[in-house]
């Protein structure tokens, strides 16, 4: 699927699914944040992806180690399935949580991460596994640089439109590509659109990743222009607040002008950003 086809359908099926999606959200407290309780020749690359899957030799790589003398993968840690996703960070002081979609993309990704580093900022980004395989090292730097990442599917499918086999593939598959590049399996999950089913949070717990919402949209998958996502960020400042933005799935140019405006003015409003602590 070509890039422009992407972008085209995400935001035709953004329109019906984000209702459903904000419909379907309830608040929950997260429980941790950072500074509360609550990273001869070769051979060929495995394939990845939900296709790669359902073919037997896909299915003989997942039982491979990650290199000829590593060691398997671990099993996840299973979680008690949740009803509603969460919505906001508990802690005390005026902590927040900055959180990126659709990515990583070459065009913006690294402007948004210069400017996390240039104020030493951590942050949340929730991938795409499609998006993963042709940008690895943009996934590790977030890694290098002490960012979070989360599960965001393959290929960002409304997931109330899939069976249970095709969820599952298109989150395992991504948690498997994260791994390789990041170092470690994805804690987090959030579905595309904001629209959960039961059998994403049944398969996320499984996978141990909690489901991760929202509390502020700065809608810039709208391009509304660059004071309105500052204006809406500013406005929605809260403790314990998650900020949703997107550093893919279109231009995201107002995105990367519009966080080296707001950020700087919240750290000097008294603001602390954080990213959940990982389990043991």
């Amino acid at each position: 699927m070509q890039k422009d086809q992407l972008f085209t359908r995400r935001r035709m099926l953004f329109a019906g699914a984000a209702a459903l999606g904000a419909a379907g959200t309830a608040g929950v407290l997260l429980a941790g944040g950072a500074e509360e309780t609550a990273g001869t020749a070769a051979a060929p690359a495995p394939a990845h992806g939900p296709q790669a899957r359902q073919t037997p030799k896909s299915s003989a790589f997942r039982l491979q180690p990650l290199t000829g003398d590593g060691p398997p993968r671990a099993a996840p840690r299973k979680l008690k399935v949740r009803k509603e996703p969460i919505l906001r960070i508990s802690g005390r002081g005026r902590h927040m949580m900055l959180t990126f979609d659709d990515g990583p993309d070459p065009d913006y990704t690294p402007h948004i991460l210069d400017t996390l580093a240039k104020y030493d900022v951590p942050a949340m980004f929730f991938l795409c596994g499609e998006c993963v395989v042709d940008n690895k090292e943009l996934v590790a730097r977030m890694a290098e640089e002490g960012h979070a990442v989360g599960n965001h599917t393959w290929t960002h499918p409304l997931l109330t439109a899939l069976n249970r086999r095709e969820i599952r593939d298109e989150m395992e598959s991504t948690s498997d590509v994260i791994e390789d590049c990041y170092g470690e399996r994805p804690q987090w999950f959030r579905a595309p659109y904001g629209a959960w089913n039961r059998a994403a949070f049944q398969l996320g717990a499984e996978m141990g990743m909690e489901p991760m919402a929202w509390t502020v949209d700065t809608t810039d998958w709208m391009e509304p222009g660059t004071d309105t996502i500052i204006d809406r960020v500013e406005s929605g400042a809260a403790p314990g607040v998650v900020v949703l933005s997107h550093d893919a799935g279109g231009d995201r140019s107002q995105t990367v002008h519009a966080i080296r405006e707001w950020l700087p003015h919240l750290l000097e409003s008294g603001y602390h950003m954080t990213v959940p602590r990982r389990r043991a």
